[in-house]
């Protein structure tokens, strides 16, 4: 007995600390390759970015709500293959978005047809060929060396090896753009004065790498920008998000991993008289430590600071970087129900439009009869990205009353795009 907390210890190979799909995947592949794994998640379930929770009859996605690499030889798919378990109920989403400038043009299906999306992008933003090509290319290029499995980033003479294999001639020419922006690629193209381009990109971008065509990557930007034409695709999942998390749980369950919720990880050090790592985490009743030969981190990376205070002082050099990393941006998520017949009729799951005050609001629509809502009614979620910052330091009444402010421009702007009268919402939350 310690400060009237009880301390459990376990030892296992391997710790994997957060249960989203980069802890769940972690987990789930070491332990079948045969690995000793323990699996640590400071919330009541699985999924993080990827999960759900319930309001009443409904079931909302927290963050993300769609999927990449379910196609066959995707990276999902090879994973599934690899753990011998079933991949979740998906549906392709075609068109993957909808996306309305709302400056008087007609709004821009993302389409899963290459044929269709290469005539849509033309009549939407003619003279623009030649930066989709190039995108392709290295699209391409990047695909063919991630697909010959590369080992990054190289720490030994091995890892340099595994890399090398990897390459192919195409990136070697992509290699040239590595330091380059895709503002970099529409100033090649000389497309760096079509607004009309740069707003749509900027759009898309800022779903996938959270910035804008001035400071997203190149070889990063170019392949998010055509993730959802065949042979690859964005996906709908049957009943929520949490099925994907589902899944890997199951191939958990089959190898004896050790799944631990509830718990949160407060301190991380290096154990030298034992040689092993020591977690140590904390419920709401009890503390707990955790020894492991290796250790897998999926928080985010400002959280280290907080967590590996010993280690970071014979790391000086990584602690600045932690230090210097920017502000986390963050998504602002209103949460929705209503009959379907109140919401204007729509061809997609997915729409992004452009908000004056706002910025942007990028809406997913559930499906009648996909789980997450009764027959007859959707859940709608609409998300607005906004500086963290500019919550975090709120006190409790100010921050509920600019919820409150936000849940009624959020509101009014999703009535004014869907025509749906304010008597309408069955829930609204935000």
């Amino acid at each position: 007995i310690r400060d009237n907390f009880c301390i459990s210890m376990k030892k296992s190979e391997v710790v994997v600390v957060g249960a989203g799909v980069a802890g769940l995947t972690s987990a789930a592949i070491l332990s079948k390759l045969g690995l000793s794994v323990t699996l640590i998640e400071s919330h009541n379930q699985s999924g993080g970015c990827a999960g759900t929770f319930k309001r009443k009859q409904y079931i909302f996605d927290v963050g993300a709500t769609q999927v990449a690499g379910l196609e066959k030889g995707g990276i999902h798919s090879k994973i599934f293959d690899f753990l011998d378990i079933e991949p979740p109920e998906a549906t392709i989403l075609d068109p993957a978005c909808i996306v309305d400038l709302r400056d008087g043009s007609k709004p821009i299906h993302i389409w899963y047809q290459n044929d269709e999306w290469i005539a849509e992008r033309e009549m939407q933003f003619p003279g623009s060929s030649k930066f989709w090509q190039l995108c392709t290319l290295i699209h391409k290029s990047n695909w063919i060396f991630a697909n010959n499995n590369p080992v990054m980033p190289i720490s030994n003479f091995w890892d340099f090896s595994q890399f090398i294999k990897a390459l192919v001639p195409t990136n070697l020419i992509s290699g040239l753009l590595l330091k380059s922006t895709v503002f970099d690629l529409l100033r090649l193209c000389k497309l760096s004065s079509d607004e009309r381009l740069i707003k749509f990109l900027n759009l898309q971008l800022k779903l996938y790498s959270q910035e804008d065509v001035y400071n997203t990557a190149a070889l990063y930007g170019s392949t998010v920008l055509q993730m959802g034409q065949q042979p690859y695709g964005l996906w709908h999942l049957k009943k929520s998000m949490q099925s994907l998390s589902e899944s890997l749980e199951e191939s958990l369950r089959k190898t004896g991993v050790n799944i631990i919720f509830g718990q949160e990880v407060n301190a991380i050090t290096f154990d030298n008289f034992k040689k092993c790592w020591k977690i140590s985490a904390k419920s709401k009743k009890d503390s707990f430590e955790y020894f492991s030969n290796d250790l897998i981190y999926t928080a985010p990376p400002q959280s280290l600071l907080k967590n590996l205070r010993e280690p970071l002082k014979k790391k000086q050099s990584y602690k600045r970087r932690l230090n210097n990393l920017p502000e986390p941006s963050g998504a602002l998520v209103f949460y929705s129900a209503l009959r379907k017949e109140h919401i204007k009729s729509i061809s997609s799951n997915h729409y992004q439009f452009v908000s004056e005050e706002l910025g942007s609001l990028f809406v997913s629509v559930s499906e009648d009869g996909d789980g997450r809502a009764p027959i007859g009614e959707v859940t709608l979620i609409a998300s607005i990205f906004t500086k963290t910052n500019d919550w975090f330091g709120l006190d409790k009444y100010k921050y509920v009353e600019k919820k409150k402010e936000y849940l009624k421009k959020i509101t009014y702007e999703l009535e004014s795009q869907f025509k749906i009268a304010s008597e309408s919402w069955l829930h609204r939350e935000l």
